[in-house]
Protein backbone atom coordinates (compact mmCIF):
# COMPACT_ATOMS: atom_id res chain seq x y z
CA UNK A 1 0.00 0.00 0.00
CA UNK A 2 2.81 2.40 0.88
CA UNK A 3 4.50 1.71 -2.47
CA UNK A 4 1.27 2.40 -4.32
CA UNK A 5 0.97 5.80 -2.62
CA UNK A 6 4.55 6.64 -3.55
CA UNK A 7 3.97 5.70 -7.20
CA UNK A 8 0.80 7.79 -7.25
CA UNK A 9 2.73 10.70 -5.78
CA UNK A 10 5.30 10.61 -8.56
CA UNK A 11 2.51 10.57 -11.14
CA UNK A 12 0.74 13.54 -9.55
CA UNK A 13 3.96 15.55 -9.44
CA UNK A 14 4.66 14.74 -13.08
CA UNK A 15 1.17 15.80 -14.16
CA UNK A 16 1.45 19.00 -12.13
CA UNK A 17 4.66 19.84 -13.99
CA UNK A 18 2.93 19.05 -17.27
CA UNK A 19 0.04 21.39 -16.42
CA UNK A 20 2.43 24.15 -15.32
CA UNK A 21 4.32 23.83 -18.59
CA UNK A 22 1.14 23.92 -20.69
CA UNK A 23 -0.10 26.96 -18.74
CA UNK A 24 3.18 28.76 -19.35
CA UNK A 25 2.92 28.05 -23.08
CA UNK A 26 -0.65 29.35 -23.20
CA UNK A 27 0.25 32.47 -21.22
CA UNK A 28 2.91 33.33 -23.83
CA UNK A 29 0.83 32.67 -26.92
CA UNK A 30 1.16 36.36 -27.93
CA UNK A 31 4.79 36.80 -26.84
CA UNK A 32 7.16 37.82 -29.64
CA UNK A 33 9.58 35.05 -30.56
CA UNK A 34 8.37 32.70 -27.81
CA UNK A 35 9.11 29.02 -28.35
CA UNK A 36 6.89 26.50 -26.59
CA UNK A 37 8.37 23.75 -24.46
CA UNK A 38 7.37 20.15 -23.84
CA UNK A 39 7.84 18.35 -20.53
CA UNK A 40 9.57 15.00 -20.94
CA UNK A 41 9.40 12.07 -18.52
CA UNK A 42 10.91 8.67 -17.93
CA UNK A 43 9.88 5.69 -15.84
CA UNK A 44 11.65 4.97 -12.57
CA UNK A 45 13.61 1.87 -11.63
CA UNK A 46 11.81 -1.47 -11.63
CA UNK A 47 11.68 -4.07 -8.89
CA UNK A 48 12.44 -7.38 -10.55
CA UNK A 49 10.28 -10.03 -8.84
CA UNK A 50 10.79 -12.77 -11.44
CA UNK A 51 13.59 -12.69 -14.00
CA UNK A 52 12.77 -13.28 -17.66
CA UNK A 53 14.10 -16.66 -18.76
CA UNK A 54 14.11 -18.12 -15.27
CA UNK A 55 13.67 -21.87 -15.20
CA UNK A 56 10.24 -23.09 -14.19
CA UNK A 57 11.31 -26.73 -14.53
CA UNK A 58 14.18 -28.71 -15.97
CA UNK A 59 12.77 -28.17 -19.47
CA UNK A 60 10.90 -24.87 -19.33
CA UNK A 61 11.64 -21.17 -18.85
CA UNK A 62 9.57 -18.08 -18.14
CA UNK A 63 8.74 -16.35 -21.45
CA UNK A 64 8.56 -13.03 -19.60
CA UNK A 65 9.44 -11.79 -16.16
CA UNK A 66 7.57 -9.98 -13.42
CA UNK A 67 8.65 -6.41 -12.82
CA UNK A 68 6.95 -3.70 -10.79
CA UNK A 69 7.66 -0.10 -11.79
CA UNK A 70 8.16 2.54 -9.13
CA UNK A 71 6.69 5.56 -10.88
CA UNK A 72 7.76 8.40 -13.14
CA UNK A 73 10.05 11.38 -13.00
CA UNK A 74 10.49 14.51 -15.17
CA UNK A 75 13.83 14.69 -16.97
CA UNK A 76 13.66 17.73 -19.26
CA UNK A 77 11.62 20.51 -20.78
CA UNK A 78 12.47 20.40 -24.48
CA UNK A 79 11.98 23.65 -26.36
CA UNK A 80 10.50 23.58 -29.86
CA UNK A 81 12.37 25.95 -32.16
CA UNK A 82 10.16 25.23 -35.17
CA UNK A 83 9.59 28.32 -37.32
CA UNK A 84 6.49 30.26 -36.26
CA UNK A 85 4.22 32.41 -38.39
CA UNK A 86 5.43 35.87 -39.42
CA UNK A 87 3.24 38.91 -38.81
CA UNK A 88 3.38 42.54 -39.90
CA UNK A 89 3.80 44.88 -36.94
CA UNK A 90 3.82 48.25 -38.68
CA UNK A 91 7.01 49.25 -36.84
CA UNK A 92 9.86 50.19 -39.20
CA UNK A 93 12.49 48.78 -36.85
CA UNK A 94 10.84 45.41 -36.21
CA UNK A 95 12.47 42.36 -37.78
CA UNK A 96 11.48 38.70 -37.94
CA UNK A 97 13.91 35.80 -38.16
CA UNK A 98 12.89 33.34 -40.86
CA UNK A 99 14.72 30.09 -40.20
CA UNK A 100 17.45 29.48 -37.66
CA UNK A 101 19.38 32.06 -35.69
CA UNK A 102 19.23 34.48 -32.79
CA UNK A 103 19.81 38.19 -32.45
CA UNK A 104 22.60 38.98 -29.99
CA UNK A 105 22.18 41.55 -27.23
CA UNK A 106 24.53 42.89 -24.58
CA UNK A 107 23.26 42.04 -21.11
CA UNK A 108 23.68 44.38 -18.10
CA UNK A 109 26.51 42.19 -16.76
CA UNK A 110 28.39 42.45 -20.06
CA UNK A 111 27.61 38.93 -21.25
CA UNK A 112 25.79 38.18 -24.50
CA UNK A 113 22.17 37.13 -24.56
CA UNK A 114 20.36 35.57 -27.49
CA UNK A 115 16.80 36.24 -28.60
CA UNK A 116 14.39 35.62 -31.46
CA UNK A 117 12.31 38.63 -30.46
CA UNK A 118 12.80 41.15 -33.26
CA UNK A 119 10.80 44.03 -31.74
CA UNK A 120 13.53 46.68 -31.88
CA UNK A 121 13.60 50.30 -30.78
CA UNK A 122 15.98 53.23 -30.38
CA UNK A 123 17.27 54.37 -26.99
CA UNK A 124 18.10 57.96 -25.99
CA UNK A 125 21.49 57.68 -27.69
CA UNK A 126 19.97 56.42 -30.95
CA UNK A 127 21.27 52.88 -30.42
CA UNK A 128 19.28 49.91 -31.67
CA UNK A 129 17.95 48.04 -28.61
CA UNK A 130 15.39 45.37 -27.73
CA UNK A 131 12.32 45.84 -25.53
CA UNK A 132 14.43 45.54 -22.38
CA UNK A 133 16.80 48.26 -23.57
CA UNK A 134 19.67 45.84 -24.23
CA UNK A 135 21.92 46.95 -27.09
CA UNK A 136 21.67 44.77 -30.19
CA UNK A 137 25.08 43.54 -31.37
CA UNK A 138 26.97 44.77 -33.23
CA UNK A 139 26.11 48.22 -31.87
CA UNK A 140 24.30 50.30 -34.48
CA UNK A 141 23.55 53.97 -33.85
CA UNK A 142 20.97 55.91 -35.85
CA UNK A 143 21.78 59.63 -36.31
CA UNK A 144 19.15 61.90 -34.75
CA UNK A 145 18.60 63.66 -38.09
CA UNK A 146 17.85 60.43 -39.98
CA UNK A 147 14.77 60.92 -42.14
CA UNK A 148 13.98 57.30 -43.01
CA UNK A 149 15.33 54.05 -41.57
CA UNK A 150 15.19 50.64 -43.19
CA UNK A 151 16.43 47.14 -42.39
CA UNK A 152 16.91 44.87 -45.40
CA UNK A 153 16.52 41.10 -45.58
CA UNK A 154 20.28 40.60 -45.08
CA UNK A 155 20.22 42.69 -41.88
CA UNK A 156 21.71 45.85 -43.39
CA UNK A 157 20.52 48.94 -41.50
CA UNK A 158 20.30 52.07 -43.66
CA UNK A 159 19.08 55.62 -43.14
CA UNK A 160 18.44 58.58 -45.40
CA UNK A 161 20.23 61.66 -44.07
CA UNK A 162 19.60 65.32 -44.94
CA UNK A 163 21.38 66.41 -48.11
CA UNK A 164 21.96 62.84 -49.31
CA UNK A 165 19.65 61.37 -51.97
CA UNK A 166 20.84 57.81 -51.32
CA UNK A 167 20.53 55.91 -48.02
CA UNK A 168 23.67 55.53 -45.92
CA UNK A 169 24.59 52.10 -44.53
CA UNK A 170 24.92 52.26 -40.74
CA UNK A 171 25.67 48.62 -39.94
CA UNK A 172 24.46 45.08 -40.35
CA UNK A 173 22.64 42.84 -37.88
CA UNK A 174 24.28 39.51 -37.12
CA UNK A 175 22.60 36.21 -36.29
CA UNK A 176 24.09 33.59 -33.97
CA UNK A 177 23.50 29.90 -34.58
CA UNK A 178 24.00 26.97 -32.22
CA UNK A 179 24.60 23.29 -32.88
CA UNK A 180 22.00 22.49 -30.21
CA UNK A 181 19.62 25.43 -29.60
CA UNK A 182 17.58 23.19 -27.32
CA UNK A 183 20.47 23.37 -24.87
CA UNK A 184 20.14 27.14 -24.42
CA UNK A 185 19.17 28.39 -20.96
CA UNK A 186 15.99 30.56 -20.96
CA UNK A 187 16.49 33.61 -18.75
CA UNK A 188 13.14 35.35 -19.17
CA UNK A 189 12.48 38.50 -21.17
CA UNK A 190 12.76 36.42 -24.37
CA UNK A 191 16.48 35.97 -23.68
CA UNK A 192 18.53 32.77 -23.80
CA UNK A 193 22.03 32.15 -22.51
CA UNK A 194 24.73 29.94 -23.96
CA UNK A 195 25.49 26.69 -22.11
CA UNK A 196 27.87 23.79 -22.51
CA UNK A 197 24.95 21.80 -23.96
CA UNK A 198 24.12 24.41 -26.61
CA UNK A 199 27.71 24.73 -27.79
CA UNK A 200 29.41 27.96 -28.77
CA UNK A 201 27.62 30.26 -31.22
CA UNK A 202 28.70 30.91 -34.78
CA UNK A 203 27.73 34.39 -35.95
CA UNK A 204 27.08 35.62 -39.45
CA UNK A 205 24.91 37.87 -41.57
CA UNK A 206 21.30 36.83 -42.17
CA UNK A 207 20.40 35.18 -45.42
Amino acid sequence: MLRSLWISKTGMEAQQLQLDNISHNLANVATNGYKKSHAQFEDLIYQNLRQSGSATSDQTQLPSGLQVGLGVRPVATARDFTQGSLQQSGNTLDVAISGNGFLQVTMPDGTTGYTRDGALKLDAQGQLVNNEGYIVQPGITIPPNAQTISISADGTVSATLPGSPTPSTLGQLQLANFANPGGLDPKGGNIYAETAASGSPSAGAPG
